[in-house]
């Protein structure tokens, strides 16, 4: 199964009732903060409702490990170690638990302890625009594999 990294570009101004519930459901309060979901049907109309306020795509094994190991958090906002991840899971690292994220063999929510979002910074040199679909050359809407690049400018 395909997993989806999506990042929230755009704030709270003149928003939709059904486009901010939408978001609150996606856990995406906040400007800059990610979230990964499987791709089913359910996630894919949520996506198309919340197009115009956030950008998403399949992210790879890399991405996902070096997401986890520097935004992953505990509660407490106590960083993620790979000491955590062996002692309260059946996997031996953050590089096991990332490939068993991406094979959909585990969830974040089923992590103990384990927030389900990433708060990252502004990307490096800025969003390309954040008016305008990323087909149009803006920063909003699909961009597959192109996601990888944006997380890393976000780390």
């Amino acid at each position: 199964m395909v997993l989806y990294a999506v990042i929230r570009v755009r704030g709270l101004i003149n928003i939709k009732p059904d486009t901010k519930k939408t978001l609150q459901l996606l856990r995406l309060t906040r400007a800059n903060h990610c979230v990964l979901i499987p791709k089913t049907p359910v996630t894919a109309g949520m996506l198309q409702r919340v197009k115009d306020y956030v950008t998403w795509g399949e992210i790879d094994e890399a991405t996902t490990r070096e997401l986890l190991s520097k935004r992953g958090r505990l509660s407490g906002n106590i960083p993620l170690t790979d000491d955590y991840v062996s002692s309260a899971t059946s996997y031996k690292n953050i590089e096991t638990l990332s490939k068993a994220l991406l094979d959909d063999k585990l969830s974040l929510k089923e992590l103990p302890d384990v927030k389900p979002l990433f708060r990252l910074a502004p990307p490096k040199k800025g969003y390309e625009g954040i008016k305008r679909s990323y087909v149009n050359k803006g920063a909003l809407g699909y961009r597959g594999a192109a996601i990888n690049t944006l997380i890393q400018k976000m780390l």
